[in-house]
């Protein structure tokens, strides 16, 4: 087993086949895997041996996708690497995982320090006029383009992802072969992918969702992927028209920016699927791309801990605002602060057992025990079940807000505002509050030439739901801060507003 058989098999059976795209480049799964076994070559005379851990520091460019194959390939293990970090939080990872080689561009190695990494031996560059580091072009010249992937176990890493921790620095979720592999088959099943199939690739290289639930399920299924550098309108629409692209994968914030944009339906014919992970997608901005484009937007759940996916809302059992039932292979169940499961309907958190649970944290014991128990992965995440087995969101556990006793949701809060025609984007979030022990608050962007006042929208609120959820202070806003990925940062949010509570 190896996540790189991916493309070594469909190197045998399509080798002239477009495998990947980027801005009027063109791969064939056979150049595709040239390029990785030139990358696994030229790392292993690099002394990069099975088990060591290689980082990728990259933005989403062809040679994230030959590095992270070859990588895999010699059965080294991928870091992967946010480019929003900086040099600290940089200095963190390399240090925390040992790895022993970075591939980064020109740009990004001012962030990677020249000191103080115990494990570093080598700095290869893309992009780049060989300033400080090694050519990753030049070692990829001089090296072999035969390797054939190193048999690994299913429990062998494969990849280290970083996500936030709870201490304040970053927790490595390791995700082996086995959990990797049998997440892209469940997700490729599930999204009914084909060789036929174009996927707009524009979502983070580095994240879970892109690397797993776009990248490796696509190659899978032998379709063809459109690397995109980032999310822009104007580009993206440009993509599917020049393309043809046939899937489009993208999180709520996504959607509701595209909503927001003149688009004319005729540039998505060739679209015929829309889906969206990573965080709760309200209700009506579903039903108002339906009634745009005619489709619907298909969901799916999971964290980076469960490779990702493990949730599907199928289109033979299709509910809006569900994420569906567990993928092949996977329990879910929503139980109570004993870890009891909860009568159908009745809100708890959600766990989650299978073949796409992580093996743990990096180097984390403690904090691996505390969120996988007895083979159950804790995801901090509040939902319920149906009668008819169908999973919802309603909340992150940590997002909870604590009004004078009573248990506030912001994405409850949240679904009303987006009832309002001129909202365009909501964050809710609580701060701390010396009587009542959090108040509500929520930062609004508006559509554009919208006109509505705070008032207006704290009347809009209480009009429909109780006072003690109705938001203490409303702030309008020009844009709300987002990771790579599109989700809103309300631990941003929630320490500018207490900053200001500070000043005040």
């Amino acid at each position: 087993m190896n996540i790189a058989q991916n493309i070594e098999r469909g190197r045998r059976i399509f080798p002239r086949k477009t495998a990947l795209t980027f801005e009027c480049q063109y791969f064939s799964y056979e150049q595709l895997d040239e390029m990785a076994n030139r990358v696994a070559n030229g790392l292993q005379s690099l002394g990069i041996k099975k088990g060591d851990r290689v980082a990728l520091y990259l933005p989403n460019l062809p040679e994230f996708v030959f590095t992270y194959f070859g990588i895999l390939k010699l059965g080294a293990v991928v870091v992967s690497i946010n480019v929003m970090l900086r040099r600290d939080e940089v200095w963190y990872i390399l240090n925390d995982s040992g790895s022993k080689a970075i591939i980064t561009t020109e740009n990004l190695r001012l962030n990677v320090p020249d000191r103080d990494l115990v494990e570093l031996q080598s700095v290869l560059l893309v992009e780049s006029s060989n300033v400080s580091g090694l050519s990753l072009e030049e070692l990829m010249v001089n090296a072999s383009p035969i390797f054939q992937s190193v048999e690994m176990e299913p429990k062998d890493p494969a990849t280290i992802v970083y996500t936030s921790g709870t201490t304040g620095f970053p927790k490595g979720a390791v995700l082996s072969h086995g959990n990797v592999v049998s997440n892209m088959h469940s997700q490729r099943y599930s999204c009914g992918m084909t060789a036929n199939d174009k996927l707009l690739l524009y979502l983070p290289l580095f994240h879970c969702f892109g690397q797993n639930a776009i990248l490796n399920s696509g190659l899978n299924a032998g379709a063809t992927i459109i690397l995109q550098r980032r999310f822009k309108p104007e580009q993206i629409v440009q993509a599917i028209a020049q393309e043809g692209a046939t899937m489009f994968f993208g999180v709520p914030t996504v959607f509701a920016k595209l909503l927001e944009a003149n688009l004319n339906e005729l540039d998505w014919r060739s679209v015929r699927y829309y889906f969206s992970a990573a965080a709760n997608l309200p209700i009506e901005i579903v039903r108002r791309w339906e009634q745009k484009f005619g489709r619907p937007i298909y969901q799916g759940y999971g964290l980076t801990e469960t490779s990702p996916c493990a949730s599907y809302n199928h289109p033979w059992k299709y509910k809006t605002g569900s994420i569906g039932m567990p993928i092949d292979n996977v329990e879910m169940k929503v139980v109570d602060e004993d870890d009891l499961e909860v009568p159908i309907g009745e809100w708890g958190e959600i766990i989650i057992r299978g073949p796409n649970v992580m093996l743990g944290y990096w180097k984390k014991p403690e904090e691996t025990a505390k969120a996988i128990k007895n083979g159950w992965f804790h995801t901090g995440d509040i939902g319920y079940m149906d009668e008819d087995g169908d999973f919802y969101i309603v909340d992150r556990l940590k997002d909870m807000i604590n009004v004078c006793g009573f248990k506030v949701y912001p994405s409850e809060v949240e679904r009303v505002f987006y009832q309002h025609p001129a909202v365009a984007e909501v964050a809710v979030y609580g701060v701390a509050d010396g009587i009542k022990g959090e108040v509500i608050y929520a930062n609004v962007r508006l559509l554009a030439g919208e006109l509505v006042t705070i008032d207006e929208l704290m009347d809009f609120c209480r009009e429909r739901m109780a006072n003690y959820k109705v938001p203490q202070v409303i702030n309008l806003v020009d844009s709300l801060p987002k990771n790579a990925t599109g989700k809103i940062l309300k631990t941003v949010l929630r320490e500018e507003a207490i900053m200001e509570k500070k000043q005040l």
